[in-house]
């Protein structure tokens, strides 16, 4: 029989443990430690803390940086579980050099630390520019909604929240007639199980009750009222692809060189339209402090999706000299390598939640208009008369044609023609012809003059090599799925921490840094 050494998983080891050789040459950590000892300036915590004379000495705030970044570096977000890994985990013993913080300590942190983190994600912002890690030639611009730590169910306008705690107070009457006349009823059970629900009712009552008094209608861009939520009144009801979320849109700006984050802020809305100024606004502040550029938005080329496609992002650009290619809605269906796509596109048949394909009906372009341009040729070779002129709305002038019934009826084409052959009778087809004269052309339909060129699209196809490896990283290698946080101001500093372990990231790869530094001893008290 064969014999095999023993062992024993009972057994306990005392272990010599070095805590500065934890921390290896050319990982994250030793990059991150690195950085926040001898790159970051960290006196802005300063005035966090009044215990120079009196009070118990604080927890370095070089401490609670290196834990949590390299604890969302992890994908780790509870502040309870980071607590246990400084007691566990011997590379979190060795950033924190055993001191292990509460969970309170590192939760207060985050939560109350949204200003010092702007100026440290500006530190490490010109620690990559010197290693040469921005190129400023191409900058991108996206979004991620995710759910935020407020439910959607207390989300709604004043007047619907009003109805909501009308019908739980009508709910709550109909449960206290019911106890009144089960009172002499022998299962407990069922009169503990109505207590309940009636005391869980008054509460709900109470709670929007108190919200309505105190908060305002909340307004949107347009001027309208939208919807706000009891639990988070700065969050946003927000649909994605997963479907609605209560949240925030986490906006990042990103180079093209090797994707590092030049901006990064949170944004309580849906609609992306609202954002893009600001986040440019920001990002030439953060290179004109870091005297890095006097204008850097005059230096790059610029490349957004349809979500920021409007016409006064259209016109911000123009004015202000900053090359943009941002896409519209209809720029695929402009773009003649894209016309057989909706072919590809999966109906419900192939996929159960798959959205069902409309039928590809003729376009303009089917139809023949003749030199003279007084009649065009559909595509069953019928006739079709002109019906007069057209000024659209952006200022462009068409000639419209319209069929004679003689021509639709019966026509073996009808149902590829018309969207809706049962009741529409004849088709009707407008041809541009030019801009109506004295009307200047506006700033949308430039863009897109613009983006349809030969150099716009190639422009714009860069795009998705630069802003969405930044998303996959984040939310997929990162783990980021919500916002563990309520409040803007909060959510804009987790955001941004997780946005600073990306360019920590880059700094590891492709900076300089190779080795870990002495470990310096910190004055205490």
């Amino acid at each position: 029989m064969a014999r095999y050494k023993h062992y024993d998983y009972r057994q306990t080891k005392m272990l010599p443990v070095s805590y500065e050789r934890q921390i290896l040459p050319g990982t994250f950590e030793c990059t991150l430690s690195y950085l926040i000892d001898e790159k970051i300036d960290l006196s802005v915590f300063e005035s966090r803390y009044n215990n120079d004379v009196t009070g118990a000495p604080a927890y370095d705030p070089a401490i609670l940086l290196k834990i949590v970044l390299f604890a969302y570096s992890k994908g780790i977000t509870h502040s309870r579980k980071i607590e246990a890994l400084c007691r566990e985990n011997v590379v979190f013993m060795a950033l924190s050099a055993d001191t292990q913080p509460h969970f309170t300590t590192i939760a207060d942190f985050v939560s109350s630390s949204a200003d010092q983190i702007v100026r440290i994600f500006r530190d490490v912002l010109l620690v990559c520019d010197e290693a040469g890690l921005i190129g400023r030639e191409m900058f991108a611009i996206d979004g991620l909604k995710l759910p935020s730590n407020a439910s959607k169910e207390w989300s709604g306008k004043k007047e619907e929240l009003a109805k909501k705690a009308q019908k739980m107070k009508l709910a709550m009457e109909h449960l206290l007639r019911k106890h009144r006349a089960n009172d002499e009823a022998p299962d407990e059970s069922i009169r503990a199980a109505e207590s309940q629900q009636i005391e869980t009712l008054k509460a709900a009552i109470h709670k929007i009750e108190t919200f309505l008094a105190a908060q305002e209608e909340k307004i949107g861009r347009s001027g309208k009222p939208i919807q706000s939520n009891i639990t988070d009144n700065e969050s946003a009801k927000m649909p994605t692809s997963k479907g609605v979320v209560q949240g925030y849109t986490g906006v990042a700006l990103a180079d093209g060189k090797h994707q590092v984050i030049l901006e990064a802020q949170a944004f309580g809305e849906g609609q992306e339209h609202g954002v893009l100024e600001p986040m440019l606004e920001a990002t030439r502040e953060s290179f004109s402090d870091l005297n890095l550029s006097s204008d850097v938005l005059k230096e790059a080329k610029l490349t957004a999706d349809a979500g920021y496609s409007s016409e006064a992002n259209a016109k911000y650009l123009f004015d202000n000299g900053i090359d943009a290619y941002i896409a519209d809605t209809n720029f695929r269906k402009r773009d003649p390598r894209f016309k057989d796509a909706e072919r590809h596109k999966p109906t419900r048949e192939d996929e159960p939640f798959a959205k069902p394909r409309r039928d590809i009906k003729f376009q303009p372009k089917d139809f023949q208009l003749a030199e003279d341009r007084s009649h065009a040729i559909c595509p069953a070779g019928k006739r079709l008369y002109k019906s007069g002129r057209h000024l659209d709305l952006q200022g462009l002038q068409t000639i419209n044609f319209r069929a004679p019934l003689s021509a639709c009826r019966g026509c073996p084409l009808r149902a590829q023609c018309l969207w809706n052959p049962d009741h529409t009778k004849v088709r009707q087809v407008a041809f541009v012809t030019g801009r109506v004269s004295g009307k200047p052309e506006n700033c949308l339909t430039k863009m897109q003059r613009k983006i349809d060129s030969d150099i716009g699209r190639y422009e714009y196809a860069r795009r998705l090599g630069i802003i969405e490896p930044v998303f996959g990283n984040i939310r997929y290698t990162k783990r980021l799925n919500r916002f563990t946080l309520r409040g803007r101001r909060k959510v804009n500093a987790q955001w941004r921490l997780y946005c600073l372990v990306h360019n920590i990231e880059k700094l590891q790869r492709y900076g300089p840094i190779q080795r870990p530094p002495p470990q310096r001893m910190r004055k205490v008290g």
